[in-house]
């Protein structure tokens, strides 16, 4: 890869100091984040409605599973719940009713899915993708989903990255999912870059808090369930709707819009604004 100019980075609306890009995937490059979501909330619906609980939202989504690693998401979001189940381990079939079972039970719903449907992509996301890689910034993908390397694949972006951390890579080194900064961490260690040189782009409010605990250089949040307030005190640095907003030849750009709380684009600042504190 070549050494990024400053001019590449300002139109790329990064920081100068930024080297590499880590990409969460589901919500952030591919259309999968509502694929996730219908198939926890078909998994978990069947356990609420028989403790006669509330159906599973959006925002038990975005507060408790989204961006999590699957087994964290199902414990954090039953604890939410007051509902307790047994852990089990990683082989239990998915009509087990343990913590394990129950997060093989949805995965087995989204294998389903992606073998229907396949994989749609966000065109921001991928015209930012292209010109990160034309400046010259090295790139990975960083994400909980165990499914990462096939939906990458069927994406038809695998050449795009130099590094993937998944959910697979994860179990394998027993990396701490996210809102812990490990995943990420290690993604800048296989680019070989410093957190510093690195901007974290995501879409879960999780995955912001990892880039901001990581002490990366820059954390974009991408706001597809309509929650920016909540990226931003997540830690994130800015907020937009759309990738392709960061780049400098956009008109009407999100970017220029920020959600109350959110720093303008680097170039707007002398000093980076401090973040808000992380939210546990």
């Amino acid at each position: 890869m070549i050494s990024p100019t400053p001019n590449a980075l300002r139109a790329l609306g990064l920081p100068p100091s930024i080297r590499a890009c880590l990409f969460d995937l589901d919500g952030v490059i591919t259309q999968t984040a509502s694929l996730h979501f219908a198939a926890w909330k078909h998994t978990f619906d069947a356990i609420l409605a028989d403790l006669g609980q509330a159906a599973f939202t959006s925002a038990d989504y975005a507060a408790h599973v989204d961006g999590r690693r699957r087994y964290d998401g199902v414990r954090t979001f039953l604890q939410s719940r007051g509902i307790s189940r047994p852990e089990g381990t990683p082989q239990d079939p998915p009509e087990a009713d343990t913590i394990c079972g129950i997060g093989n039970r949805k995965n087995a719903d989204v294998q389903r899915i992606l073998a229907e449907d396949g994989v749609e992509t966000f065109p921001g996301t991928v015209r930012y993708l292209a010109a990160v890689r034309e400046a010259g910034l090295a790139t990975a993908i960083v994400t909980a989903s165990a499914n990462g390397q096939a939906v990458v694949e069927s994406a038809g972006l695998a050449a795009e990255f130099d590094a993937r951390i998944d959910g697979v890579v994860a179990a394998e080194h027993n990396l701490p999912g996210k809102p812990a900064p490990d995943t990420f961490l290690a993604g800048a260690a296989e680019l070989g870059v410093d957190p510093s040189a690195a901007v974290v782009i995501e879409d879960a409010i999780a995955g912001v808090q990892a880039g901001h605990a990581g002490a990366f250089g820059y954390v974009i949040g991408v706001d597809r369930l309509d929650h920016a307030e909540a990226l931003a005190a997540a830690g994130a640095d800015v907020v937009v709707t759309d990738l392709a907003d960061l780049l400098s030849d956009q008109v009407g750009s999100t970017l220029s819009r920020p959600p109350t709380g959110v720093p303008g684009p680097p170039a707007d600042h002398d000093e980076p604004a401090a973040n808000p504190e992380e939210d546990q």
